[in-house]
């Protein structure tokens, strides 16, 4: 499975990005996709992560400002980001995995991060 997300860049405080992460290879094994970030000198955080099914979980800190969508038919998924704060500034992660486990505990396929820098 190769994952390839895009999208990142500067936003200013308030302000909306939406970054996309698009898989091919044997997708048939993905269950759950998900966006991790990784800011300097922190650990890597799941954001949020979603089931073939649609059900979502958000980390506390984004929840009710980022939106995690998936379009099956496309083997994408999306992020959505409102309300930018500067500390969401990270380098933001695709994983995905066959299990909901797999995604939680990092196990699942990664792809190369984009940059998100919140500033003004």
């Amino acid at each position: 499975v190769q994952l390839q997300a895009s999208g990142g860049g500067l936003v200013q405080p308030g302000g909306s990005l939406r970054l996309s992460c698009a898989s091919s290879g044997s997708i048939f094994s993905i269950n759950v996709m998900g966006w991790y970030r990784q800011a300097p000198g922190k650990q890597r955080e799941l954001v949020a992560r979603i089931t073939s099914g649609g059900s979502t979980v958000y980390a506390a800190s984004v929840k009710g400002r980022f939106t995690i969508s998936r379009d099956n038919a496309k083997n994408m998924v999306y992020l959505e980001m409102n309300s930018a704060k500067p500390e969401d500034t990270a380098v933001y992660y695709c994983n995905a995995g066959g299990s909901v486990l797999a995604v939680d505990t990092r196990q699942g396929y990664w792809g190369k991060g984009t940059q998100v820098t919140v500033s003004s």
